[in-house]
């Protein structure tokens, strides 16, 4: 089909030259690459927030996961909505501290906020190794669209390299303001499909969405419920709780909140946020509209849930205005997790070995670098690496263990060390990652709990252990310092 592939091309063209075209006037230092110089108001930072909300796996994973499991699908509406909350109270403290001292990363807070060099090496380690997958998710779930929207006509590999290709050399180019821009033309675009889709198609097929809930229920008793066992609503509360604490503690959706102009910034969009995460209903009710229309899809074929149904009720050119908004779905979040990978690479890395790099030195290096990061995720979306899949899901786990010692930070009287903070992350990291390769949950670890335990997002664990090694280390190491502190004085006198 000509048309869809037509649109397609022309969306990528015009989401290179419009990120390219961000960089005119701005000369391209680290501050200014990585947060646009602390100069974002309102508008840009809530595009750049809600790109993180809009990625492929929200195109494709919340219609698929409302497509083959019904009402766990849920959590995915429910946890931005109080990061946002979170988020009211958190950012604009975090956002004073980081622009008083120039901070551009994640690992830059922690480890100025601890005075620790090292600390701040193990949070961009482990940060890194949560992006990477992330970021091959973006790109799999770019072959998937192109390849559904397209009809074919072009293959997951061209289409990967196409994309990989775009960011790349606008991300060189423009930073994190071709981000911005971008994130502008992806908004308009995927509220106006989205919407349109999530009313349509439940009209369409059903005759409203009154009655297409109730023909579901009528065909798959249950399926709108949660069930009793297993991903019951005490899954539900405990993997929002999780994700929502996980929210902010990617180092790209911080990395975000650091281009604000100000810190009252956070506070606006923590009002507007949450009203527009209700647009991701009208995702779901595409993927509900799927259940008794494109019957049949397992595992993962139920992520094209969406595109199976768009195709199969929809025009050519209306596919390809779909598969667009898709595509730009890919490209925004893409963008900003590759950059975020180099400076990571470059500043906390690089920077933390040869302590004399200038900051020229780092963006240049980290520009070098953007090319590396998207080779090795476009080999890994190729080569189809399974673990991918695996290690995707222990990103997550990963990045909510900054969120203790992140906010214990904040509290100058929460006595919380540097080697509290260290020791609290690598044990909840380490936790996360056999919990996560090993399959377990809270009931096969300890079948003896009762259901609503045993129910809890496993997740729990690594972040109560957490909490846990960085509250009795950092009482330990704090002793042991007055203690030394004390006998220098004494010896002193």
């Amino acid at each position: 089909m000509t048309i869809p592939l037509i649109l397609l091309g022309l969306t990528a063209i015009f989401a290179l030259l419009l990120g390219i075209g961000a960089r005119s006037g701005h000369a391209m230092g680290l501050e200014e690459w990585t947060v646009g110089n602390r100069g974002f108001g309102a508008a840009l930072v809530f595009l750049l927030l809600a790109g993180e909300i809009y990625t492929t796996f929200t195109f494709l994973g919340a219609s698929g996961f409302a497509y083959g499991l019904g009402a766990p699908a849920y959590y995915i509406l429910a946890y931005a909505t109080l990061a946002y909350v979170i988020g009211y109270f958190l950012l604009p403290p975090v956002w004073t501290y980081a622009k008083r001292h120039h901070l551009v990363s994640q690992p830059d807070f922690l480890a100025h906020k601890y005075d620790s060099p090292a600390l701040g090496i193990v949070v961009s380690l482990v940060d890194i190794i949560a992006l990477i997958p992330y970021l091959v998710l973006q790109l799999t779930g770019l072959g998937i669209i192109v390849g559904a929207a397209g009809y074919g006509g072009i293959s997951n590999t061209v289409a990967v390299l196409i994309g990989a290709g775009v960011v790349t050399v606008y991300v060189i180019v423009s930073g994190v303001r071709g981000s911005a821009w971008t994130a502008v033309a992806k908004d308009i675009m995927i509220l106006a499909v989205v919407l349109f889709l999530g009313t349509y198609l439940p009209i369409h097929l059903y005759g409203g969405i009154g009655p297409m809930f109730t023909d579901i229920a009528k065909a798959k008793p249950g399926f709108l419920i949660f069930p009793d066992k297993g991903q019951s609503v005490w899954w539900f509360a405990s993997t929002v709780l999780l994700t929502a604490l996980g929210f902010f503690m990617w180092p790209h959706s911080l990395a975000s909140c650091y281009t604000a102009r100000n810190a009252g910034v956070f506070r606006k969009n923590a009002i507007v946020l949450p009203i527009y995460q209700l647009i991701l209903l009208f995702v779901y009710f595409v993927g509900f509209a799927a259940v008794l229309k494109v019957p049949g899809l397992k595992g993962a074929a139920s992520n094209l849930a969406l595109f199976k149904l768009v195709v199969a009720t929809m025009p050519p050119w209306a596919v390809g205005i779909v598969g667009a908004a898709g595509v730009l779905t890919a490209l925004v979040p893409g963008s900003m997790i590759t950059m975020t990978a180099a400076t990571l690479m470059a500043r906390n890395l690089y920077g933390a070995y040869n302590k004399r790099a200038s900051n020229d030195q780092i963006v240049l290096l980290a520009k070098c670098l953007v090319p590396v990061v998207m080779a090795i995720a476009v080999f890994l979306t190729l080569t189809g690496n399974a673990t991918i899949v695996t290690l995707l899901l222990v990103g997550y786990s990963f990045v909510t263990q900054m969120f203790p010692s992140l906010v214990a930070s904040l509290f100058p009287r929460s006595g919380a060390t540097r080697q509290g903070a260290m020791s609290g992350i690598v044990v909840g990291v380490v936790i996360a990652a056999w919990l996560t390769f090993s399959h377990a949950s809270i009931g096969s670890l300890m079948p003896f709990l009762p259901q609503a335990i045993k129910d809890l997002n496993v997740g729990i664990i690594a972040l109560i252990a957490n909490v846990a090694v960085l509250a009795v280390v950092s009482a330990l190491t704090r002793r042991s310092t007055v203690a030394a502190a004390e006998s220098t004085e004494r010896h002193g006198t």
